[in-house]
Order: structure tokens, then sequence, then C-alpha cells
């Protein structure tokens, strides 16, 4: 079997020692390596009921077999742990160049466990793994420790991952950042890295995966290039990017704003794709492996953020802060999304609990001059978010907590502490059951079945076709994180290329349901991994908030139509009443 180092490097931050231990075949013929391979791993080593800040939380860093191969949209990584925000499964992705360079260390995962007693930065590589002082990182941004850390390791070409303020405080959703605005962003993983004071991680090395056939590979590379550089998908993404959904998204009545009571901005048009491109200088950017270029490299040309470059802001920083925070100039946007980078912050629950943080103002739960469109006020608020100054001590715990804590659960709104990306599960029916039964909360990702509902793929008000339509998305999406790929593949790499992908980089051969089958199995896998630390049923819901309030505009979706979504999909993945996977 190929693709496969059948290796992996386990770190242990404690004793600063590494070991490497051997992958059995089998294994990796169930799971496919990423995120199959990293639940395997965290089912089989992680103590049940373990603090997600406890040493004995271990963290991994995970590849699929296409990594490093010629096949597009292949440069990604995985990282996995149990989140800090949730307490249930914790998975997070991104992209960029570092990929390459972990699978250049020659590895298939790396295992972090154990916590260090003074902050370090570890440089790993195919000659083993090196620990070094961080002492005097201790406090810099992310794009400071970038910059230093590979410098520091001297190696040519090399990539690294790395915390700031936010991760080094343990903030709850702190990300993990890579080539400078690239990050992996959701359920906390920066946070538990600042747990273990690891602050930095640099890879490089000459390893290279063999491939079962490596010129059919490439020659699979040059013809998708040939069919699909031209493709009106491959062109919205490449001229738009992500920011061409707030259009979309304001016409669907699915916009979120105003802390979720509205479904339209009626200053949309003011922080759209349209207003990043006549307003800024906009450079489309790509990750390696990638003819997209999705990313946008973004430079300020008037006004007081003049100069600012950032490849961003993405559609969810622009909800976040453009819908649910009401700031009305991209500019300004573009300013919350560095502070955020800097920090090393998640946009998405930065923008939420600022939000939240206005309704607690308002109803006098805290006494806080913060509001909705005060651009200044919000990024001070980040600021003593990421440092824990202030009321920032308790919005830093998740919006599970500080709702809790502030008595106002009723208007809160997440899903197993995990707050909604920017789609409105009351215009969006599909989202209402994507978000609700999401191995790791209120993730758009895990399916990105908002494609396949404004498209028209299916007729929302037949279930049955909705939730085949769902669970032949989430099955595909599983493959992707497996393997790892982008979701903008989503479009060209269906069943019949995803098989394909798989012989040339693996030479094993995968029917449409035997794939299904690898796909259901992490699925039913990451479930038992989140039965074991406690989720419920009820865990699987909406919150009140979402169930019970009708949007200013009249969309609404009633707390029985989500629970009869959920019972179906647990019924179509062969799970019990309960949501138990069988055994």
């Amino acid at each position: 079997m190929k693709g496969f180092f059948k290796k992996i490097l386990i770190i242990d931050v404690t004793n600063r020692t590494y070991s490497v231990e051997e992958i059995d075949e089998e294994v990796l013929r169930n799971c496919l390596g990423g995120k199959g391979l990293a639940t395997y791993l965290l089912l089989e080593r992680n103590p049940k009921g373990v603090d997600p800040f406890s040493p004995e939380n271990i963290m991994v860093f995970g590849l699929g077999p296409v990594t490093d191969s010629p096949i597009y949209g292949s440069c990604r990584h995985g990282i996995y742990t149990k989140s800090p925000l949730t307490g249930f499964y914790g998975e997070s992705y991104s992209g960029g160049s570092v990929a390459i360079y972990m699978s250049q260390a020659g590895y298939d995962a790396f295992i972090l466990k154990g916590s260090s007693d003074t902050p370090v930065w570890l440089e790993i590589s195919d000659a083993g793994v090196r620990f070094h002082d961080g002492s005097d990182l201790w406090g810099m941004d992310t794009y400071q420790t970038e910059k230093e850390v590979k410098e520091r390791a001297g190696a040519e070409k090399s990539g690294s991952m790395v915390i700031g303020p936010a991760g080094e405080n343990l903030v709850r959703y702190a990300v993990i950042e890579n080539d400078r605005w690239r990050s992996a962003g959701r359920t906390g993983m920066g946070a538990v890295l600042g747990s273990k004071r690891v602050k930095a991680l640099v890879f490089h090395g000459n390893r290279k995966r063999e491939f079962a056939d490596l010129e059919g590979a490439r020659t699979y590379a040059r013809e998708c290039v040939k069919n699909l550089k031209d493709h009106p998908a491959t062109k919205a993404y490449r001229n738009l990017g992500t920011p061409m959904m707030v259009k979309i998204l304001n016409k669907a009545k699915g916009f979120p704003t105003k802390y979720w009571e509205k479904g339209t901005y009626d200053r949309w048009e003011e922080i759209s794709a349209d207003a990043l491109l006549s307003k800024c200088k906009v450079t489309p950017r790509a990750c390696r492996t990638c003819f997209m270029a999705c990313g946008k490299y973004t430079e300020i040309l008037e006004g007081r953020h003049k100069g600012l470059k950032i490849e961003g802001p993405e559609y969810e920083t622009i909800y976040a802060f453009g819908g649910l925070c009401m700031i009305d100039r991209i500019d300004e946007i573009a300013y919350l999304n560095d502070l955020c980078d800097r920090l090393g912050i998640d946009t998405i629950t930065a923008g939420n609990m600022v939000a939240f943080a206005i309704e607690a103002a308002r109803r006098g739960k805290i006494k806080e001059k913060v509001d909705y469109g005060d651009v200044d006020s919000i990024a001070n608020f980040i600021s003593r978010i990421a440092r824990k100054e202030g009321n920032g001590a308790l919005f830093a715990e998740g919006i599970k907590r500080a709702s809790e804590e502030l008595g106002l659960e009723d208007i809160a709104v997440h899903v197993k502490g995990l707050e909604p990306a920017g789609y409105d599960p009351r215009s969006l029916k599909g989202m209402a059951l994507a978000y609700a039964v999401s191995d790791r909360g209120a993730c758009h990702l895990r399916t990105t079945f908002y494609k396949a509902e404004l498209s028209g793929m299916f007729d929302p008000e037949n279930y049955d076709e909705l939730l085949k339509t769902f669970i032949d998305f989430e099955d595909r999406c599983t493959l992707f994180d497996c393997l790892i790929l982008c979701r903008f593949y989503r479009d060209f790499y269906l069943w019949d290329e995803l098989s394909k992908i798989i012989e040339l980089t693996t030479g094993l051969r995968y029917s449409k349901d035997e794939l299904s089958l690898v796909a259901s199995r992490v699925v039913d896998n990451t479930r038992r991994f989140n039965l074991r630390e406690g989720l419920t049923a009820k865990d699987d819901r909406l919150p009140k908030r979402l169930v019970k309030e009708t949007l200013e505009e009249g969309q609404a979706i009633g707390e029985r139509e989500v629970e009869e979504l959920v019972k179906g999909y647990y019924r179509l993945r062969g799970w019990s009443e309960d949501g138990v996977p069988k055994d």
C-alpha cells in the first residue's frame, strides 16, 4: 500500500522526548488517514473524561495520503483533540503550504502529549525533534512569532504553526496560525497548544511519499487544470472569493445580522465582494497545489487603515463582524480580521462573542462600552478577551459558559458550545440539520450543505430527499477530511473522482459503496468519542432562540421540525433512537 509512511511521531513535551511507532496497514485501509486516523488515535489513547487543558489530553496533527502529491487541493493539514470550547470532539483544518513540510518530515501523524513547565517551540524534521526555549517568544503576536521561529530553525524550506497571546492565555477559541494568515480556526486548537506551553512548531525534511502511480497522478492533475480552470466555480472563487456569499445569503434572507435577530443587513453592499474589489487592491492568492486562488491578498488603499495588508477577509469573518456586529465598512472588517490573526483568535467565535456582549450590555448584565457598529470599542473588547482582562476573562470562556454565568442562555446561539457560521437555519432547513448533528458543534464545513441547499439540489420540504442528499454530502466531506482535501473541490471530486484519486495515490481500489462504508466508520467513531465524553441526543438540537424566534423577515423553523430531521438522520446512519451507533 502506497501513499503512507505508515509511521506516527509521538512527542512528549513534559519529558522532552520523542518516539516513532508503526501504523498497521489494516488501520489505514479502514480510515484512509487524516480525520479517520486521528479519530482512531483519540479513541485509543485519550483518557475518557480528560480535561482539555490537562497534559494527558493529546493533540493529533494529521495528514492524508494525497499530501505532497500532484493532486490539486491537497495542501491541507488537520488538528484534532478534545475541544476546550465544547468538551467534545475538536478538529480544525488549514491550508497554505505547511502540510508539504509536515509530510517531508516523514510521518502520517504527529501526536503531542504532556506539558512543558516553561515555554518551548519545537523543530520537527526527518532527523527527529529539537526542543527550543521559547520564553522570549511568549507574548509575541503570531506574525512576529512565525517570522522568528523560521529564522531560528534555519531551514531554507520549512513550514510553521504558531499561537498568539490568546492561545497563551487559554482563550477557549484560540487558533493555530500558519503561513501568516491561515488559521486552524475553530474549537480552540490554539488554547490546547498554549496549555502545553508550546508556542510554535516548525517542520522540515527531505522525505517523499511513494505514490502508487505518480505519473498517473501528474497526468490527472494536468487534466484537472485543463478541464476546470475556466469552470464557473473556479472563476467565481478566483475573481470574488468567499465574500461573494454576502450577496447570495442576503438574497436568501439567511445572512445573520444584529446577533441573530435579522436575516438581511441593509448595508450589505458595503461589505460585499464588490466592495472589497472596488475599495481595496486585491490579488488572488492560492495555497500550494491549487488552481482556484480563492484567497484574496488585500491592501487597504485609503482611510485610517491605509497600507494594511492581509489575506482576507473571508465570508465568515465578514458575517461575524459585518452582520452580527453591524459594521458597514469592509476596511474596518479587514482591520478586525488582522487584529484577530495577530492575537490568534477565531473570527467566527470572536464576532459572535462580541455581538453577544453587546446584547448583554444593553440588558444591563455587564458594564461594558461596546455597541453595534462601534469598531474601536469592538477592537478593544477583542484585545481584552485575548488577554483575559475585565469582562474579557468571562467572554474568553466561550458562549456556553458566559451565557450561563450571565443568565442569558435563552438568547445565546450555539450548538454543543460552538456558534454557527453565516447561514441562518431558519432560512436554510438543511443547515438546521447540519448544525444540529455536526460532531464539533454548529459547523458549516462538515457537510457544506449550504451549497446543496442554495443551488436547489433538493426540495427542502421533502425530508426524505433532504436526508439522503445530506448523508451523501457528509460522507463525501468526511472522505475529504481523511485524504485531506480542500472543501472547495467538492464540485469537482465526486465519488468516481475520489476513487480514482485514492487509487492513483495509494493503489487501493474502492467502489462508491466501499468508500461510503469507510466514511460511515469514521462518522461512527467520532460519534463514539463524543458519547464517551458525555454527549447525548439532547445535544443534537438547535438553541431555543432559533426554534422559538422568527426572523424579522419572517423565516422560522420549529423544534419539532429539527427533531424530525435529526431522528431521520439517526435512522439513515443506522444509529439507535438515542443516536448511538451499532457495535
